[in-house]
């Protein structure tokens, strides 16, 4: 049997596979087997007995987690399975955050183990308070157009978001516990969101012979939901062609790109992980 992503063979113990059963627990768990090489054939191991008593204690002392040990044999041959399940909460080795992927083990760093924390935690990042933001910088109008669009489109009854506008958005669940405004307040009604996630900006650019060919380019900046707007506009007055054909006497222009089509492939373009 070759490895796979839930198993790891190892033809002798070194404390450096704590790194491997951190990376497991951080996954979907998995099995490693000492004592067994690459090819899936036994080798066996000296000193199991102290192995079996040390390996335990050190995934204890190093992790916080308890694993499974098991002596086994094959060809007269002895060997330890290690079976390791997945964690709830993050597991670390010295402080470094492993994680299995495929048949590799990555160290998490950046964005991807920030990611990783918060879901484990049960939190997103646009669940977070965005320190230093006020109600001073939530855009009012952006509010009522956001409630005039979806009373529109029928997903909220036409006098909601009549509250002031701190009830409105605790009703939207957009203020923490703390009394303070989310991520997402900012991301979706803010003023100027930049001025809190520099890199809030969505840029759109013609391309003509080739990856490295960009004739022209567009920023748009500001909060996500007048953001689609710009984009479709932009879109469509200098980036998308127009067909134009008859239908009797009635002048018909469709763009290339179906509209609804276009502006769900944005939305999912804008996305608050994306400004982490």
């Amino acid at each position: 049997m070759t490895e796979t992503q839930n198993i790891e063979y190892k033809t002798s113990w070194r404390d450096e596979y704590l790194k491997w059963i951190s990376g497991f627990s951080n996954a979907s768990g998995g099995k490693i087997y000492i004592g067994i090489d690459d090819n899936g054939k036994v080798v066996g191991l000296p000193d199991i007995n102290k192995l079996m008593e040390d390996i335990p204690n050190k995934i204890v002392n190093y992790l916080g987690i308890v694993a499974e040990v098991n002596l086994m044999e094959a060809d007269n041959k002895k060997y330890l399975e290690i079976i390791v399940s997945p964690s709830s909460v993050p597991v670390s080795y010295k402080g470094i955050y492993h994680f299995r992927t495929g048949s590799t083990k990555q160290e998490l760093k950046g964005n991807a183990l920030h990611q990783f924390l918060l879901k484990r935690l049960g939190r997103t990042w646009d669940d977070l308070p965005c320190e230093n933001a006020a109600i001073e910088d939530i855009d009012a109008d952006v509010i009522r157009y956001f409630f005039k669009k979806a009373s529109i489109s029928k997903r909220l009854a036409e006098n909601t978001g009549s509250d002031d506008l701190k009830t409105t958005l605790e009703n939207l669940d957009l203020i923490t516990e703390g009394h303070k405004l989310k991520n997402a307040a900012i991301l979706l009604f803010g003023k100027r969101p930049s001025r809190f996630f520099p890199s809030v900006s969505f840029k759109i650019g013609r391309f003509i012979d080739g990856d490295d060919d960009l004739r022209f380019q567009d920023v748009v900046e500001g909060n996500i939901l007048q953001m689609a707007d710009k984009v479709m506009d932009i879109l469509k007055s200098k980036y998308l062609i127009s067909p134009i054909h008859y239908e009797g006497l009635q002048r018909i222009e469709q763009l290339e790109i179906p509209a609804e089509a276009l502006r769900e492939a944005i939305f999912n373009a804008i996305h608050p992980v994306r400004y982490s």
